[in-house]
């Protein structure tokens, strides 16, 4: 599948160009989207916004609520090789990365050895049920995340750019699962919740898969542009006082002296400054995607609990208590004060 309409040589636009051109992209994709996905526009928002900062998403949600079908219907549109990958209890890292394995040289006549890539080498891969594996699996998954690339016996191999791991969990299945570690749950740019669909989405979602086919997803944006349109988020300038603010909310989770009371009480452990940096990089692709060439404290604020929910590690009296991380992080937004305003 092409991607339709062709983009000019991106090496001769600006970055105003690029920006306008990202813009439009999101609308495209999202329209594309929307032949197969009824509802869910926070989370379509979310994962596009992810797409363009080159982040990593987990989406957490009960089975039904068509997690597989918006990734999968998603790397369609991108016009991106996508992977799934279901994670079982009896899945070897081995069965992510990829082996070495013997095979006869037709050429020589004789045996050697060859690298036979895992299904991790993807533009877009779903990690489903990522929690229902051991952590020996779930790490296989750390060094991609992070550095994209893997290290196989010793010998290290480049993953394909642009590279994104979406990872799935059921909240409400817990038997024979095995709990993210912070540092992998850390990898994440954003945590994305699913839940129900409003009373008339439903209705809409039964109709739809009830009666015709689905529409076919056509790719609308080609490898080489999200790869410009990351390059442009990057480039986006953020005032200081913004990027002081977003420091600030991070650095008032971890619990400590001058931290406030309640985060003392029900947090153990606030957020590292990869949720600071998640919130900059987030908030500079929010900004483009809603048309805007600069990053406001609105947009910090919006990205609070997809960036910080996963990486807050609440007490026993917060669990006790029930106590939500979304609501501690809503206390955090509204006592949070930005250096100045106007933005």
């Amino acid at each position: 599948m092409t991607a339709v309409n062709p983009p000019p040589d991106l090496g001769t636009l600006d970055d105003a160009s690029l920006a306008d051109r990202l813009h439009e992209a999101g609308g495209r994709i999202t329209a594309e989207l929307r032949k197969v996905i009824i509802g869910q526009d926070d989370v379509i928002e979310l994962a596009l916004t992810a797409l363009f900062a080159g982040g990593n998403c987990l989406l957490v949600g009960v089975p039904g609520l068509a997690k597989t079908l918006l990734i999968q219907s998603m790397s369609q549109a991108l016009d991106l090789r996508f992977s799934r990958i279901q994670f079982t209890p009896d899945l070897m890292p081995s069965d992510v990365t990829g082996t070495d394995m013997i095979q006869d040289d037709p050429e020589t006549g004789h045996r050697r050895l060859s690298f036979l890539p895992g299904p991790i080498f993807a533009n877009v891969v779903l990690a489903d049920e990522i929690n229902r594996t051991p952590p020996k699996t779930q790490s296989a998954l750390l060094e991609a995340m992070q550095e994209r690339r893997v290290t196989v016996q010793g010998r290290t191999y480049d993953l394909d750019p642009p590279f994104f791991v979406f990872a799935t969990q059921n909240p409400i299945e817990l038997e024979g699962t095995y709990p993210l570690p912070e540092a992998q749950l850390d990898r994440f740019l954003f945590e994305i919740p699913l839940e129900y669909s409003p009373e008339d989405d439903e209705i809409a979602v039964v109709h739809a898969t009830t009666t015709a086919p689905p529409q076919a997803i056509v790719a609308v944006v080609s490898r080489e542009e999200i790869l410009a349109y990351q390059q442009v988020v990057r480039r986006v300038p953020v005032a200081d006082d913004v990027v002081r603010y977003a420091v600030q909310l991070v650095r008032a989770s971890r619990p400590g002296a001058g931290a406030p009371e309640f985060v003392n009480r029900y947090l153990a452990y606030g957020a590292s400054v990869r949720a600071a940096q998640a919130l900059t990089l987030g908030g500079k692709a929010r900004a483009l995607l809603q048309g805007r060439s600069h990053v406001s404290f609105e947009d910090v604020n919006a990205l609070a609990r997809p960036v910080m929910r996963h990486r807050l590690l609440r007490t026993f009296q917060a669990q006790s208590e029930r106590v939500t991380t979304d609501a501690l992080i809503a206390k955090l937004v509204a006592q949070a004060t930005p250096p100045r305003s106007g933005l």
